[in-house]
């Protein structure tokens, strides 16, 4: 299926079907790695709202999560600035920590923020993401649960916008080249 948002158009990439059975995957992961203990999820806004909250329906742990606002997009380029909009009100120290992407790209967002995060002395700091682009990654950084590999194209859809619009989407679509 196509769709157009702005002035671009867009073809289906993972279907809704596709994106569940991967957060069930990653959920099950979760479930069983820190079975018993309670970690404390860090969602990043805007785009992994849907994912965080699907990943979150899937757990059989208990667990908090909370929200931070981070970005780096403006359109369809990064803006190569991370700018942080609504900052963590919890205290992290000697709390297993698991930070919720939408997408990992070039890892710019995460290499700046981790070290944030370290520095409030959490037990430990793991990383969930639904999408990551290995082509595009210039700051090395430990993905522990990954949904899908992608080619390194723009995507939408299922919390990823295109200049605020598409994010309501349940599949994710990829730019038309």
């Amino acid at each position: 299926m196509d769709i157009q948002i702005h002035d671009k158009k867009f073809r289906t990439y993972l279907s809704a079907a596709q994106i569940q059975e991967q957060i069930n995957r990653i959920a099950a992961e979760i479930n069983r790695d820190y079975a018993g203990r309670r970690p404390l999820f860090i969602a990043i806004l805007n785009g992994s709202f849907m994912f965080a909250s699907d990943l979150f329906k899937e757990l059989t742990i208990e667990a908090e999560v909370c929200f931070i606002k981070l970005a780096s997009y403006k359109g369809i380029k990064s803006t190569g600035q991370v700018v942080t909009s609504i900052g963590l009100d919890v205290s992290l120290a000697g709390r297993e920590v698991i930070v919720i992407e939408d997408i990992v790209d070039t890892g710019k967002t995460l290499s700046e923020f981790i070290p944030q995060l370290q520095l409030q002395q959490p037990s430990s700091v793991k990383i969930a993401t639904l999408l990551h682009k290995p082509e595009a990654l210039q700051h090395p950084l430990q993905l522990d649960y990954v949904g899908f590999s992608v080619p390194n194209k723009f995507l939408l859809g299922f919390g990823l916008d295109y200049d605020g619009l598409g994010r309501n989407l349940k599949e994710i679509f990829q730019l038309n080249d």
